[in-house]
């Protein structure tokens, strides 16, 4: 029984041992493909610094005919340069992020081959390259996906809210400026349509800052606000939202709370963005021992046997699903092509810990 027993565990070893070259293998491809990635970033940040450059020589040279120019031209070439400047951000980001990876996965080919070689298997080739990871390598590049997904909202989100605002801004204040002196009626016209959209504004990023982070989450919980969520989604978008709570309403575990709030704006985002939906349903139902939330929709529907599979269109459902399966939970999507959809997640909760 020893024998078979220690027999046993060196084809084990064995076998992990070759999976991990596999893997350290891969990594140094992923490296090259990355080192690739890099260079175009690079150079595409440079092609953008350049035109930043003329664009920026192009605004400045407006300002010397400011009175005379038609306001179209002036809005058109500062639009232009808060697009630049917006995509050269946008880029030096991507750009860092992709250094950023390639350290982590030099990093990780290097613990790969120092692995292989204490384990006898010989020296290996270092070609600078890192990624990889065996059978964490699907989560780690959901990870990534899911971060970038995340990224990239929020700098659309910026852009097409709180930097063309404030580029607008910039506008109107020094057409303001030029007419003090021979448009006083004018400048005043401006300063309202100025004063109008800054209160815009206003309201767009206190709506930003609710979505990444609502603070009466940590203050009120998670049910006060859900429903304020709901009544905002609802006055936004022009739909029906209901939200129905039952149980005992309280106090859950700060990541609980998060949770159950970051998935049910994920699927009310899904339903209005994908699913086209003009009427969603909510419900909470708080046991004792388990959250249950329901989010159901008339939209479009989808397969639902394959939502789950990292497809473009459901990376956020999978993402769902092992968010919730993390804390002990389950999720269950029941859709179908033009039937609508309902999603529903159970989450385990001590009520020992509850705060009532």
């Amino acid at each position: 029984m020893i024998g078979q027993s220690s027999l046993g565990e060196d084809v084990t070893f064995q076998a992990f041992i070759e999976e991990t070259q596999k893997d350290h293998e891969q990594t140094q491809r992923d490296l090259k493909e990355i080192d690739i990635l890099i260079k175009q970033s690079a150079a595409e940040v440079e092609r953008l610094a350049q035109r930043n450059a003329q664009v920026t020589s192009y605004a400045k040279q407006l300002e010397t005919n400011f009175e005379t120019l038609p306001r179209e031209d002036i809005k058109e070439a500062y639009e232009a340069l808060n697009g630049v400047q917006q995509r050269l951000y946008t880029m030096r980001g991507q750009l860092e992020k992709l250094q950023s990876d390639q350290r982590n996965l030099e990093r990780l080919a290097e613990f790969q081959r120092r692995f292989i070689e204490l384990a006898g298997y010989g020296d290996l080739p270092v070609t600078g390259s890192r990624r990889g990871g065996g059978n964490d390598q699907p989560n780690v590049i959901r990870v990534i996906q899911t971060e970038e997904a995340v990224r990239q909202s929020l700098v659309r989100k910026m852009h097409d809210s709180v930097a063309s605002a404030i580029s607008n801004f910039i506008l109107q204040a020094e057409i303001c400026q030029r007419f003090f002196d021979v448009n006083p009626d004018r400048a005043r016209a401006e300063l309202n349509a100025l004063k109008n959209s800054a209160g815009t504004t206003f309201n767009n990023v206190k709506d930003f800052i609710f979505d990444l982070r609502p603070m009466m989450l940590d203050d009120l919980g998670v049910v006060p606000t859900l429903r304020r969520y709901t009544e905002s989604f609802q006055e936004k978008n022009g739909i029906p939202v209901p939200i129905t709570v039952t149980g005992v309403e309280r106090r859950l575990e700060s990541h609980i709370e998060v949770t159950i709030f970051r998935n049910v704006q994920e699927l009310l985002t899904n339903a209005l963005n994908h699913a086209q939906a003009t009427k969603i349903q909510v419900s909470v139902d708080l046991a004792p021992d388990q959250v249950t939330a329901v989010v159901e929709d008339n939209g479009s529907g989808f397969n639902a046997d394959e939502a789950i599979n990292g497809s473009a269109r459901t990376i956020g459902l999978s993402t769902l699903r092992e968010r919730t399966e993390m804390l002990g939970g389950n999720l269950n999507i029941q859709s179908s092509l033009g039937q609508g959809t309902r999603v529903e997640f159970t989450i385990p909760v001590d009520d020992a810990d509850a705060i009532y």
